[in-house]
Order: structure tokens, then sequence, then C-alpha cells
């Protein structure tokens, strides 16, 4: 978006007639007028007008009016005008004067949308301030412009002293009738509590995480936040510095209302009756975006997860026989927390402690005295929202006592209760399962979750797509005769070789786990692509296999009923689905018809067997070609 601009000059113009500005003694502007001062004076300045257009249904919502100067003089773009307003003082007139010429040159020209105006915080407050609401609502009238259409766009807000002022500033400005908006939110200046305060009708997300939006999962998720705060407050967003076909069809797809930027329309002298037609292009097309996804394979976790034990504890004068008594009442407990005054310092193991406490006059000797002879004064303090998957350390240890005497649960370093290594392990698993359900942790593709979801959304949106199951022939002997390590080798290439085969901004693919993969095509070289991928492989999977494996064409090993026989080099097989509009309605039914083309494909060796929704169409073999 272009520089800030939005007013008028004192002498000039009605919008700031009658504001007290400091003045020189001699000229509208000073005894020496600089030469922005005589531009202002000319009045010719040049407003442009840029389209804010409905994402959803490819109309032109509004225009927002940015300002120009003289063509061929230095002035003709904004910035050179900002610096010398700043230089020759004359911020509040430059931004009166930009402001009363957008809303004249609009008003004459009889467009039926609404036109978004910028308007720094602090001249708007002065603006109210001395002039009031009626002279607002007058003189917008006066221009030709319904204050109804009008949309004053605050910039500049992060120098808001006094929200609560400018609060009541934007309760003045709507009962004039105009709108306001709150420009570029989120570059680092805006506040969350000057959106709730105002309670903007329109804020404008900042173009940083509108740029390359398609490629970053961490600016989806903002834009995905700041949609949940907007549906809060009742506001609607613009998603500003759109540049791509890629990231208007992410915006199309996560429900934006409006977009601004130079895909949908470049500033111009008049207004647009529509975007530019490669913007409605993207718009109109019925394909899904294949959402950003992030490439950590592993969710956080935490350990409220885990079950903690509410244990009770001994204290630093707690006797051996207070330790032994409070083991006898809970045959439950592994261990108990020695405790003073909420802050654990130390851990007692059940085996440990009897083990010692069992001994031939033991407890004569040693009963009355301090039971942290016996402690462990090094324990394992865990936060309870520590990070289940940074624990794997307690589990890989040397010191291994910690998984039998367990470990002691805090909250902010006070004491809670006990965990044991059992429960950690249990924890870690399931939340490493949960994870994988996500993101597949050997090829970081998306997993169960990612992949249902994609599937709805093709579902949703109407379109033709197709399903593919992939799978690896012969793999289990390749794996059991070569190891794991060489095995998670294949199905990496395959993951590579899939991502390879597929147009990443509207083609998806998704790890379900082991070997199976799943390809979810809008292109409409599917049919190519697939083939390709299966001789790819089968040529790229060669190359794991050793000098006589190759020279047999094969390996020989147990299959999985112990039966030792000859297997040929592990090929893909790939079942594909057409799934039409309207066909069917829910990830569910195309998973399953993917899964009995999967089937259906392995049968016949390998190759690409394609099925719509009944009986196979056709079946062909890449590698025999």
């Amino acid at each position: 978006m272009d520089a800030v601009l939005s007013p008028k000059i004192e002498s000039a113009s009605r919008w700031s007639a009658g504001v007290q500005a400091p003045r020189a003694a001699t000229g509208p502007f000073g005894a020496a007028e600089g030469p922005l001062a005589k531009l202002l004076l000319s009045q010719t300045l040049r407003p442009v007008f840029q389209p804010i257009v409905s994402l959803q249904g490819g109309s032109v919502y509004a225009h927002e009016a940015l300002t120009r100067g003289p063509v061929g003089t230095p002035f003709e773009f904004p910035d050179a005008m900002l610096l010398a307003a700043a230089q020759e003082g004359l911020g509040f007139e430059f931004e009166t004067a930009c402001a009363e010429a957008a809303l004249r040159r609009w008003g004459g020209l009889r467009d039926p949308g609404r036109v978004f105006v910028n308007i720094s915080a602090a001249v708007l407050v002065r603006l109210l301030q001395d002039r009031g609401r009626a002279a607002l609502s007058d003189l917008v009238h006066s221009l030709g412009v319904a204050p109804r259409m009008l949309v004053l766009e605050l910039t500049e807000h992060e120098r808001v002293t006094d929200m609560d002022h400018l609060a009541r500033v934007a309760d003045e400005v709507r009962l004039a009738g105009v709108s306001l908006a709150l420009d570029d939110f989120g570059d680092g200046r805006s506040s969350l509590r000057l959106w709730s305060q105002i309670r903007p009708d329109v804020v404008k997300i900042d173009k940083y995480f509108i740029r390359h939006l398609s490629q970053h999962a961490d600016k989806l998720k903002t834009v995905q936040a700041l949609q949940q705060i907007a549906s809060i407050f009742n506001t609607a967003l613009v998603a500003e510095g759109i540049e791509t076909a890629e990231d208007l069809r992410v915006l199309r797809d996560l429900g934006i209302s409006y977009g601004q930027g130079y895909f949908l329309g470049r500033p111009e002298a008049e207004p647009r009756e529509e975007p530019l037609a490669q913007a409605l292009l993207v718009m109109r097309d019925r394909r899904v975006a294949v959402l950003p996804q992030s490439g950590r394979a592993v969710q956080a976790g935490f350990l409220r997860g885990v079950s903690v034990t509410m244990a009770p504890t001994l204290g630093l004068n707690s006797s051996n026989e207070d330790a032994a008594a409070l083991f006898h009442a809970r045959p439950d407990l592994h261990a108990l927390a020695v405790v003073d005054q909420q802050r654990p310092l130390a851990i007692i193991s059940r085996a440990a402690f009897l083990n010692e406490y069992t001994k031939p006059y033991y407890r004569e000797l040693w009963g009355k005295k301090t039971c942290m002879k016996n402690a462990n004064d090094q324990p394992r303090l865990i936060e309870r929202d520590h990070n289940v998957d940074e624990l794997v350390g307690i589990l890989t240890s040397e010191d291994q006592r910690y998984l039998t005497e367990g470990f002691i649960v805090v909250d902010n370093g006070r004491y809670i209760g006990l965990g044991t290594g059992d429960q950690l392990v249990r924890s870690v698993t399931e939340t490493r399962i949960e994870a994988a359900r996500h993101a597949n942790p050997l090829t970081f593709l998306p997993g169960n979750i990612p992949i249902s979801q994609h599937i709805e959304r093709l579902l949703d949106s109407g379109c033709e797509f197709v399903a593919c199951y992939a799978d690896l022939n012969n793999f289990k002997p390749f794996n059991d005769q070569y190891g794991y390590w060489r095995g998670d080798e294949m199905i990496r290439l395959v993951a590579k070789l899939a991502l390879t085969h597929c147009d990443p901004l509207c083609d998806f693919v998704g790890h379900v786990g082991g070997d199976d993969f799943i390809l979810l095509y809008q292109s409409a070289n599917w049919k190519t692509q697939c083939e390709s991928l299966v001789r790819s492989f089968g040529l790229r999977a060669l190359e794991l296999f050793d000098e006589k494996a190759l020279a047999d064409g094969g390996i020989t090993a147990e299959d999985r009923h112990g039966v030792t026989r000859f297997f040929p080099c592990t090929t893909l097989s790939i079942g594909a689905v057409v799934i039409r509009p309207n066909e069917l309605s829910s990830a569910e039914q195309v998973a399953s018809l993917a899964a009995l083309a999967k089937h259906d494909a392995k049968l016949a060796g390998a190759g690409l067997f394609v099925r719509s929704t009944g009986e196979p169409e056709q079946h062909r073999d890449p590698l025999a070609a």
C-alpha cells in the first residue's frame, strides 16, 4: 500500500478552516514558503484510486484514495511529499489537503462505491476537537460524498497516547455516519487494545503477513488468529499487499472478506469497475488452495496429560519412622517428596528406603533420625506445563533411577505431586502418535488429520479432483533384509518423488503412515504425473538394493507367514479414483474408495490403476512400457 496521505491545507482548505495552527508573520505557511507549501497552494494534488475487492464474489467493494503530485516533478510520488511535509512542518496541512482533494475528486466521479481516505489519528482528533461532528458531516456532503460511503482509514496509530480520547472521537465519527478502518494491523506497532476500544468497521492486515502467505504456515496461523479476533469484534478484514495468484487463492479459501494489492488492481486515476482479469480467473476458479503446512513433525505436548499422583509429603524435620508410616499407609506410593513450604527439596524412593529400613536394628538406630539420610537431594523437578517431548532425556539418561523413583511435579516451582517413569513413557508415546496424525515424523508430510481436512475442503468446493493411494510392493521383505534405516530411505524417496510429480499450488501430498501415501490432484495432467512417479520410483529404488539383488532381480526372504521365497525388487502401485462434484459427502468415503483402488492396483502389480465409483476404468503399467 502507498504511504499515508489524507488531508488539507489551511489557507486553501475548508477541511481545516477554523482550526487553530501555528503561523508565521507573513504568508499562509510562513515567511519563507517551501516547495511543498507552494504545491499545496496550487491545489495540483492528484488523487488516484486502488480497488478493494470482495474475494468471495470478485466484485469491487471500495477504492482507497492515494495521492500523487504533478507528473514529472520531484513530488510526483508520495514519499518525497511526506519528507517535505516533515521538513516544512506542514504535516497537518498536507494531510488535510490530500483528504479534501480525494473527496472532491470522488464526489465528482459519482462512483457508487465506498472510498477509503487515509488520516492519522492525531489529525482526526484535532479536526473533531476543533470543528465537531456536524462540520465533518457537512463538509463531506458539500464535496458530493455521502458520509455512509466514506471510510476514514486510521494511520500512524502507534503514536496514540490517549486511547480513551481517541475512542470518544471514533464514536463521534460514527455518529456523523462515517465508518472507520484500522490500517496496517500487525506491523509491530498495532494494538489489540486500540482495535477493542475504537471498534473499527474494517481492519487491514499488514502486507507482511500476506506476502508469500501460501508458503508460510506461521503466517497462515496468524491470519487465522486475526479472523477469530475479527469475529469477536464483528470487523471485516482486508488483506493488503496481494501480489500473486497463490496468495490470493489461499486468502479466498480462508474466507477473508476483502483484498487489496497489485495483483487485483493498481492505483489509477479512474476507479476500476472490476479487478484485473488475472485476479478474476483465480477467484472464479473452483480449485482449492493447498494450505502451507508446518515443517515441525512433533507438536508440543504438555505434562498436564500425565497422570500426577497427589501424594502426601515429608518435611525437613520428618523422621525415617514418619516415612515408613506413610509408605505403610499408602502401598500405592512409589516415592515421597521432602518439601519445605511448598518447595521440593528431595525425593525418597520406596524401594530404596524399605530396603534399608527393614535391615536388622535399622529402625532402632535410625528410626527417629531425619528422613534425609535416605533421600535423593537432587530430585528431577518437572514443571506441569513442561513440553513432554523435551523430557525424553529422562528416558534415555544414564541415570536410570529417575525411571524407578520418578520425578516431582511442580507448578511455578511449588509442589503438586509425583510422576513415574511409566507415566512419562505413555505420555511421550501418546503425544508423538497424536503429532504424527498432523505431520509424519519421517517425511514431515501432512498426516491423517490434514489429509482429511483437505479432502473436506475439496468436497465443499464442488470441484472435481482425483484421490490417489500410493503403496509399495514388496516393501516388507526389503525392510527385513536391509534394516529399518534403508527402509526409511525408501519411504523418504517416495515422499520426495511424490512432491516432485505434482503442482504444489493445487495438488496435495500426505503420508498416512508406513509406506502408504495419499495424493490429491486438481491438476489436469494428474494421470501423466502418476505414471511418471511410478516410473521414476522404479528406477531410483534400484539404487537401494545391493549388486546381488540387482543381478537376481530381487531378494529371497521370508513372507508374512514365515515362508522363504523370492521377491522382485520393490516397486510402486497407485490406485486412483476420480471424485466428481456432489458424488461423495465425506472424507471417509473418499479414503475408502482410494483404498479400494490401491488394493486393485496391488493385485494388478506395479503401475497406475484408475477407477471412478464402480468398476476399474483402466490399468496401465508404465514399467512395462
